[in-house]
């Protein structure tokens, strides 16, 4: 099989995270329409992330966030996104960079999405293998339905 010089499981990749870098811009520009709100999983050890030391022993590896009711001065750039959040009534501030994010879903309407890990030192993404992103319990769904998650291993040639 010829080599993907083009690298397009990144480009693809690069979409994607554009697709959650836009509902946040959204939702910094007029707030969380609806029902709507959102499960943001990201690595807690990518470069870029700021997650405060108490919230980085309590969540060595892994963080899922949710922006729904209580949180404040959203800020999205090209590359990151800044957010306050309050964990056991103390305020702390995420800069969270979308190459960190791991997965996003929205239980309001069943959309999610899970992206590839993000080797930092070469730039190369990993390949684990797939998994369905689901809200935490307690979470609201609606329609008893699974979330719609995209996997671009469904569109590589086997």
């Amino acid at each position: 099989m010829p080599q993907d010089l083009m690298r397009y499981d990144q480009l693809a990749q690069n979409a994607l995270r554009g697709v959650v870098r836009e509902a946040l811009r959204k939702v910094e520009r007029g707030g969380l329409p609806g029902e709507h709100h959102f499960y943001i999983a990201f690595n807690t050890k990518f470069a870029g992330v700021n997650i405060g030391e108490r919230l980085a022993q309590r969540y060595p590896r892994e963080m899922t966030i949710v922006l729904q009711h209580q949180f404040w001065n959203l800020n999205v750039s090209d590359e990151r996104f800044e957010v306050e959040l309050s964990f056991d009534n103390i305020p702390e501030k995420l800069t969270i960079p979308f190459n960190a994010v791991k997965g996003f879903l929205d239980p309001a309407v069943q959309f999610g999405l899970q992206f590839e890990a993000v080797a930092e030192s070469e730039g190369e993404a990993e390949r684990p293998k797939p998994q369905e992103v689901k809200p935490e319990a307690g979470a609201e769904a609606s329609g008893g339905e699974a979330p719609k998650v995209v996997s671009l291993d469904s569109f590589r040639k086997k």
